[in-house]
Parts: structure tokens; sequence; C-alpha cells
């Protein structure tokens, strides 16, 4: 269990799809391969079969296309502001869409605000790709990667085991084997929105398409679903009281009619219809 909760917390998640750049490179293919097919390869050589044709892929060999984070700040007690953002902000624009500047401006933003990160699956996945492919598209971060001295000198996302500037909510829900639950499985028994119209696995195949607009959707989706988990964790570890914990709820409630509204954002109405919906028996209420 964690120990602390920031006045600043990041509850973020990733998407990313095979790299043909790299599958071009590791596997000697032409430069006109299309990335459909550099893909298939990828798979392929990844351990493709009948019951797994696209088998998870180291995440080196990855790109990552989209960033989404719910972002809770608390200037003072019970002054709380509640935000979602995401990376692209302009699906359309090829300068945002760009690996190394959605990987950059996040880092970059991480290190100048120094926040509690929290994920899911987040510190042998999300995270470790984020570092990955910094380091492949030689992107520089240096207010995010400095290691200090002392504890009180700022997080060190690089020390999980000292410093609790990321938060993996697997490591603290999870066990061996099958009995690690996946965060759609974890939402349901908690009565919150999982995986809505796209699954995970769906997502390769929509930016093969072009359909980054409803990369970034789903994105966000997993980004409130690990929040709205993390909130219930914090409410398990004291660290808010049965009234805190639903005027926290409330916040999420009001971000998701409110930017529901906006062009593009219809899921969040969606999101927030479906857990209105869910009505679990031990659901504080």
């Amino acid at each position: 269990m964690f120990k602390t909760v920031n006045k600043d917390v990041w509850v973020f998640d990733a998407e990313w799809v095979p790299d043909p750049k790299a599958g071009r490179r590791l596997f000697e293919l032409p430069e006109d391969t299309p990335d459909v097919e550099v893909i298939q390869r990828m798979w392929q050589e990844g351990g493709a079969d009948e019951e797994n044709p696209m088998p998870y892929l180291k995440t080196a060999i990855c790109r990552v296309v989209s960033i989404a984070a719910v972002i809770r700040s608390e200037k003072e007690i019970g002054n709380v502001a509640l935000s979602l953002a995401s990376l692209p902000h302009n699906a359309a624009d090829p300068k945002q869409t760009a690996e190394a500047e959605i990987i950059s401006r996040f880092l970059n933003a991480v290190g100048d605000n120094n926040p509690q990160l929290v994920g899911f699956n987040s510190a042998k996945a999300d995270l470790k790709i984020l570092v990955q492919r910094a380091a492949a598209n030689t992107v520089p971060a240096a207010k995010f990667a400095k290691r200090p001295n002392k504890p009180w000198e700022g997080y060190d996302y690089f020390d999980a085991r000292n410093s609790e500037g990321h938060i993996d909510l697997i490591q603290i829900l999870g066990g061996f084997g099958k009995s690690t639950p996946s965060l759609n499985e974890m939402a349901l028994v908690c009565g919150i929105p999982g995986k809505l119209d796209i699954k995970g696995e769906e997502v390769a195949q929509l930016w093969l398409e072009g359909r980054l607009e409803e990369i970034v959707a789903y994105n966000e989706c997993d980004a409130l679903t690990t929040y709205l988990i993390w909130l219930r964790m914090a409410f398990f570890g004291g660290f808010f009281t049965q009234a805190q914990y639903e005027e926290e709820q409330e916040r999420v409630r009001n971000l998701l009619s409110t930017e529901g509204t906006l062009p593009g954002k219809e899921h969040l109405l969606e999101f927030l219809e479906t857990w209105e919906m869910f009505s679990p028996p031990d659901d504080i209420k």
C-alpha cells in the first residue's frame, strides 16, 4: 500500500503500437514494406499463433501514440482542482502526433511539476516504455531523470523502493500468475467502467487505419478508470473519510459532465452513463 498522497497526483496511462520503423531494422525489411506487413512480421516473430495472433511485444520495439492523465491538484485543504489531459491534443496535427513530441511534453511536464505518478502495471509497462522510447527518439528530460540525494529534495521516479514518486496499483492489487487482475477486471468488480467499445488489442489496427482520435478517447477512459481505482485505494488506506471520498467521486462526475459536452469528447458522457448504471452492493454510499 502507498504511504502518501501528494497534493499533486497524476494518474496516467499510455497507448502504444508495434513500431514499423523498428520492425524494418530488426528484420532487415525493405524501407518500402507497408506498415501493416511489418507489424504482422513483428507479431509473427513475437510468437503469434491461432490463439494469440497479436502477442505482447517488448515495449522497446513499440511506439507511443497517446498519453492521458487525470490530474488532481490540491491547492489547500478542500480546494481541489481536477482535470483531464491527453496527448496529442490535435490528432490531425503531424507535429503533435510525433512520438518524440508526445513523450517530451509528458516527461518534461512531470519534471517541471514533480507530481506523484500513479498507473496500473506502469512500473513494468507504461513508465518503462516512456523511458525506452525517449532514448530511442533522443528526447531530453533532465528534470524528470534527476535523482535527488535526499527524499525531501523531490521525487525519484527511478527508485520505487524508497520513493513514492510513482505508485503502480498492480503492485498493490496483484499477486502471482492468474491471481493478478487486469485493469478491466479490477474496475468491473469495483463498479467502475472498464473497457467500453474498444479493447486493447484493437489499438494497433485503429492506428493503421489512421483513427488516432479513437485511440486518444480510449486512452482517456483508461486513465479515468485507473483514477477511480486509485480513489478507492486511497479511501481504503484512510487518506479520505467517507464524506471526502464521495466528494472526490463527485468531482469526477462534474469533470465528465462538463468535458463531455465538448466536441469529440462524447465518450466521457458514455463513461459517466456507464458508471452511473453500475450499483455494486458493496459500494460506499
